[in-house]
C-alpha cells in the first residue's frame, strides 16, 4: 500500500488523538467512516501504523527526575547490558547507537537518591554520563509526508 495524501491526513489525525472516532477522521478528511476504517486497518496490518498508546505524566506518577543516560560498555559487556536492560523499569527508552557511546536511554526516576543507585547498578557495564532533562522541548511530534528542511 503506497502512503497517499489522504493516509498521511488519517495519520496526521491519528496522531493528534487517536481517540478520536472514525466518524470524526471521516469528516475532517472528506471521506466516509467506513472508508477511514478500511485504511486504518490495512495500514495496522502493513505495520505502518505498529500501535496506539497512552500518555501518562512521569512527574504526575511521582517521578521527579528525567534523564538522558548515556553508556560506553566495557569490553565483553555489551550483550550482557541489552539483555539486562529490559528489566530496568526506570528506562522508558533505550536506544543502541554508533560513535564513543554504545547506549543511550531516557530514564525516569522518584528523586536524586533513586538516580544514584540507578547508576550504581548501570556502572558495572560501562562508562555513564548523565543528563537531567529541564523540559521537553519536542515531544511526540507527529510524522509528515514531508520534513521539512
Amino acid at each position: 500500500m503506497k502512503v497517499d495524501d489522504l493516509s498521511w491526513k488519517i495519520l496526521s489525525c491519528l496522531q493528534q488523538n487517536a481517540r478520536q472516532s472514525n466518524t470524526e477522521i471521516a469528516r475532517k478528511v472528506g471521506i466516509t467512516s467506513p472508508a477511514v476504517a478500511e485504511r486504518i486497518r490495512k495500514m495496522e496490518d502493513l505495520g505502518i501504523i505498529e500501535g496506539y498508546y497512552a500518555k501518562v505524566s512521569y512527574f504526575e506518577t511521582g517521578h521527579q527526575l528525567k534523564a538522558i543516560i548515556t553508556l560506553r560498555a566495557f569490553m565483553g559487556r555489551l550483550k550482557p547490558f541489552i539483555e539486562k536492560v529490559k528489566d530496568f523499569k526506570e528506562v522508558v527508552n533505550c536506544y543502541r547507537i554508533t560513535g564513543n557511546e554504545n547506549i543511550v536511554m531516557e530514564v525516569v526516576l522518584k528523586n536524586q537518591k533513586h538516580l544514584e543507585q540507578f547508576i550504581d547498578r548501570l556502572i558495572t557495564y560501562g562508562e555513564c554520563r548523565t543528563h537531567i532533562v529541564l523540559s521537553n522541548v519536542v515531544e511526540n511530534n507527529p510524522l509528515t509526508k514531508k520534513a521539512h528542511l
